[in-house]
């Protein structure tokens, strides 16, 4: 459905993969079991992709939500794990050991963005820029690691829950839903 929106002269590198990124749904419904599981695991973790597409889709063919948003939230915190420790150690390596003398107004404008910043884009990243790309955003700002980390997975964890119970109420409201 997805893909006869889009054209194919919009995509140029990775064609080979086009068809899988664009019609999750009936690769998902053509697989079952452990498979379809390991799809979602997958597929969440894919940016852009993420918990927002992939929890409705598989909830709506049948798989189990509780298991489905287990595993979803696994691959997409899994990640944003790698990729913030990813560039962080890349970081330390381009740019040496970082004992650059700050300001104090800099060092303040950091604790403020620490304290508020990172809470505000991870719990709105998900619906708003995917959590990779919010990720990305509080790694440029400097934000601290640790915190990143945490704010990211509460997020994560937070939205999981939303769209699963979304998702099952919705489809039990259109009666879609299999008991």
């Amino acid at each position: 459905m997805f893909a006869q929106a889009v054209p194919e002269s919009v995509f140029t590198a990775g064609q080979s993969v086009l068809p899988l990124v664009l019609d999750i749904e009936a690769t998902l419904d053509d697989h079952t079991g452990i498979i379809q599981y390991a799809l979602v695991f997958l597929f969440a973790a894919i940016p852009v992709i993420e918990i927002l597409v992939v929890i409705p889709i598989a909830i709506g063919l049948g798989l189990h939500p509780v298991i489905t948003g287990v595993v979803a939230f696994a691959g997409n915190a899994g990640s944003v794990w790698a990729f913030v420790l990813g560039y962080r150690w890349i970081e330390q390596r381009w740019r040496g050991d970082g004992t650059n003398p700050k300001s104090g107004r800099h060092q303040r404008a950091k604790q403020l963005w620490d304290r508020y910043g990172v809470a505000g884009v991870s719990l709105a990243g998900p619906i708003l820029t995917g959590v990779h790309i919010a990720a990305g955003v509080a790694l440029v700002a400097g934000s601290r690691q640790r915190t990143l980390l945490v704010w990211m997975t509460l997020s994560i964890a937070l939205w999981t829950v939303v769209f699963v119970l979304g998702s099952v109420f919705g489809f039990s409201l259109l009666g879609l839903l299999s008991e």
